[in-house]
């Protein structure tokens, strides 16, 4: 079974490639939660923040961003003693920051909604042969990082929130000989169609 060069050999890492990377995510709240766990990524592997995930869920209230977007240095220093999770203040504190700025954007016209349209609601299809292919970062995750940025989100680099999106699947960058990519390429569209009805375009 061919896959992306990244999901090496841990089984953790190919059951996230083969079951969830790539996929299409229209929810606004599991949209959220991929988003701060990448800011945790920041300097690490992406196998170590999979490995604690369950942890992260326990001590972030299952990533609820309407509780999160409640707390205050308490609770930074409750997360600060935690043994589960990374322990990085600027990151914890962002988490929080980041809770309040998802309400605002979900007020509106919706945390999905406004991360979709830059995709017109459809994942992005580049067909790369292989890994070497894949940038660390494009055009449009630096457009989404000064958008986030602005909106203010914090630890969303351009480089963190491309990895987002190829990971919630707005961009589709399994390698062509993956067998993941004709199935995640064959889930473009499909799932997204009351969030599409709302993308103007």
């Amino acid at each position: 079974m061919q896959r992306c060069d990244w999901a090496g050999d841990d089984p953790i890492y190919q059951a996230y490639h083969d079951t969830e990377w790539g996929v299409p995510e229209y929810d606004s709240r599991a949209l959220w939660e991929k988003l701060i766990l990448d800011g945790f990524q920041a300097g690490l592997s992406w196998i170590t923040i999979l490995k604690k995930r369950d942890n992260f869920r326990r001590a972030f209230a299952g990533f609820d961003p309407h509780r999160i977007a409640e707390w205050g240095e308490a609770d930074v220093q409750r997360l600060l003693a935690d043994p589960g999770i990374i322990r990085h203040r600027g990151k914890i504190e962002a988490a929080i920051t980041n809770a309040r700025a998802w309400q605002e954007i979900e007020a509106g016209a919706g945390f999905d909604q406004f991360m979709w349209r830059y995709v017109d609601g459809v994942p992005l299809q580049p067909g790369f042969a292989t890994q070497a292919d894949v940038p660390p970062k494009t055009a449009l995750s630096e457009q989404v990082s000064k958008d986030l940025k602005k909106a203010g989100f914090k630890f969303c680099g351009p480089t963190i929130t491309y990895a987002w999106m190829e990971a919630c699947g707005l961009v589709n960058d399994h390698i062509l000989s993956c067998h993941r990519h004709a199935p995640c390429a064959a889930m473009a569209g499909k799932g997204g169609a009351a969030l599409g009805a709302k993308i103007p375009r």
